[in-house]
């Protein structure tokens, strides 16, 4: 959730911090800035929608000569987006921008204000520019550190002085990285914005205040200079590209057969390089968004397979509940970035009960691998578009392995399944290449406002991510209900020619879904069935292969992926880039 980029080095910053905006796009924004700095003044430029308006603004804006700027793109969260609310902040020598939410801005503004401080914007970020400058006498660290003492939240700082040619930094509960060139130096809350510069970083611990120069990195803590590693990143500089695809959702959706391969191959060679979860009497799976729904696929294998109760729970709810741990329980946390701020909180609420935590997470360097007991890492790589599809298909997939493992450990199934495994991404393929039948599908539909998607067990946790693609990126209003449920009072909604999505994979409940079925059927619905068979006497259905019970969703959520893509395609909707949503949830 929004972006941060500083440059400091011989050259302009503009063109840096414009290009770092533009990698950092997909973490979500509806404003944009930048400010440059030299010895005698601090220049802002900022505008409210697109970095294309903030870069025309900039062309048509005579710039001071400067080595040393920064940059951010702003969801809003204190304050509507405006110019007035866009960052940086410039108050008295002072000029930052900020991510993350301070909780107790509103006490500190009114403390302030009774100081006959005026503020200028609704923003809680100016509350930490008031801070500084308040406590900037002649020593920059000491007036960073003096203000941090007094806020409550999360935030990741670029500070500018005007007294002084260094860039500054910080963090707590919001990422953010220190770059390391040649001649130059940066700060990005994400290793996309500077790839093009370098694949060298430092990555910035909670609490640390980073002095930085063109030639020099210097990090302290508590009041002392500290050494840190100098990481490198395996993230080419080409990958941020589309290659060709129209949008990154596509890109990704079409990559899934090769990061599946990836991801799987060490544990289809050694299954047990996965965690041992047979100790284990309660499981809670907790995530937000689609790593909950890839949750929830993990739960019904699980519990069915492997006979381990499992609870999933939303993040943002889980960290405020009183849980009663089992001491054999264990807490897996899902997140793509690993910087899920209520996927970070509910962790840390289960280390302090003692309680072993799992992470599946696809940055390595992140907060929650870092701070989980234990982690499985999928390797999708870089996932630009805001909906997740390959992150997505790789965490339902780890869990289904680790359904599988724990069942095989606990002597409850005697089926190999891993020969057929090792056909995934084969038949992952097959599904994704048939894009035409999705594209009718979606011209079925497109023009409709309300969907439903109806399942059971497993097929109705298909269901849930299917609906949220779907609304995602095209703006549709759509719902999944358990197939069972939909005459205690939803079946009223159906209307003639409202799409229904019916998945229908399980063997065991396939006749009662199928009832379900014709009940919308025969109240006007137009029903699309996703099946791994064909069922007799229904027009649209699509057929995927039929696999192991483990890994049937990984050939069906693609289908809806796709489909999902070709609805918003045809609406016209900014598809990487969809209205109101952020990649990274930062934030509470």
């Amino acid at each position: 959730m929004c972006g941060i980029i500083g440059y400091i080095g011989k050259s302009s910053p503009i063109d840096v911090l414009i290009e770092g905006l533009k990698n950092l796009e997909y973490r979500g924004y509806d404003s944009a800035g930048i400010a440059v700095k030299n010895k005698e003044e601090v220049q802002k430029v900022k505008s409210v929608g697109k970095i294309a308006n903030l870069e025309e603004k900039i062309n048509n804006t005579k710039l001071i000569d400067s080595n040393l700027g920064i940059a951010h793109t702003r969801w809003a969260t204190h304050g509507s987006p405006t110019e007035i609310n866009a960052h940086p902040h410039t108050v008295g020598n002072v000029t930052i921008v900020h991510n993350g939410i301070i909780e107790n801005a509103e006490e500190l503004r009114k403390k302030l204000e009774k100081e006959n401080i005026k503020f200028n914007s609704e923003t809680d970020t100016e509350v930490i520019a008031v801070l500084i400058n308040k406590y900037y006498k002649d020593n920059e660290l000491e007036a960073i550190k003096k203000a941090l003492k007094e806020l409550k939240g999360s935030y990741a700082l670029g500070i500018l002085f005007s007294g002084s040619d260094k860039l500054y930094t910080t963090r707590k509960d919001s990422p953010l990285i220190v770059g390391i060139g040649k001649n130059e130096n940066f700060i990005a809350s994400d290793i996309a914005a500077i790839i093009n510069y370098t694949n060298k970083y430092i990555l910035l611990e909670e609490g640390e205040i980073g002095e930085i120069t063109k030639d020099k990195v210097v990090i302290y803590k508590d009041n002392k200079i500290i050494k840190k590693d100098i990481l490198e990143t395996d993230i080419s500089a080409d990958a941020k590209d589309k290659c060709g695809y129209d949008h990154y959702m596509l890109k990704e959706i079409m990559e899934e057969p090769i990061v599946l391969e990836k991801t799987f191959k060490p544990y289809l060679k050694d299954l047990s390089l996965l965690p041992n979860l047979t100790q284990y009497e309660e499981i809670h799976i907790v995530a937000c968004g689609s790593a909950m729904y890839a949750g929830l696929i993990g739960s019904s294998l699980l519990e069915e397979f492997a006979n381990i109760r499992v609870y999933v729970e939303v993040a943002s709810e889980y960290r405020y509940k009183n849980i009663v741990y089992n001491k054999k329980t264990l807490v897996i946390l899902i997140s793509q970035s690993g910087e899920t701020a209520d996927t970070i909180a509910a962790m840390r609420m289960a280390k302090d009960a003692g309680i072993d935590t799992l992470a599946i997470v696809n940055v390595k360097t992140s907060t929650i691998a870092r701070e989980s007991d234990k982690q499985v890492f999928i390797e999708a790589g870089p996932e630009i578009a805001v909906a997740t599809t390959k992150a997505y298909i790789l965490q339902a997939g780890i869990l289904s392995l680790l359904a599988y493992k724990t069942a095989k450990d606990k002597n409850l199934i005697k089926e190999d399944i891993i020969k057929e495994v090792k056909k995934l991404p084969r038949l992952l393929k097959e599904v994704l290449d048939r894009r035409e039948e999705y594209l009718e599908i979606a011209k079925s539909i497109y023009k409709k406002d309300n969907i439903f998607f109806i399942g059971r067990k497993i097929d109705y946790s298909i269901c849930m991510e299917g609906s949220l693609k779907l609304k995602e990126v095209s703006y549709i209003h759509s719902e999944a209900y358990q197939a069972g449920e939909l005459k205690h009072g939803t079946i009223s909604l159906i209307n003639d020619g409202y799409p229904v999505f019916a998945i229908i994979t399980d063997d065991k409940v396939k006749d009662k879904t199928i009832s379900n079925v014709e009940e919308v059927i025969s109240r006007g619905a137009d029903v699309i069935i996703i099946s791994n068979e064909k069922i007799a006497n229904y027009k649209k259905q699509v057929i995927v292969p039929k696999i192991n019970s483990f890994m049937q969703p990984l050939l069906v959520v693609p289908t809806l992926q796709l489909i999902a893509y070709e609805v918003a395609k045809l609406r016209n909707c900014d598809i990487d880039k969809p209205k109101n949503l952020a990649k990274s949830v930062t934030v509470e």
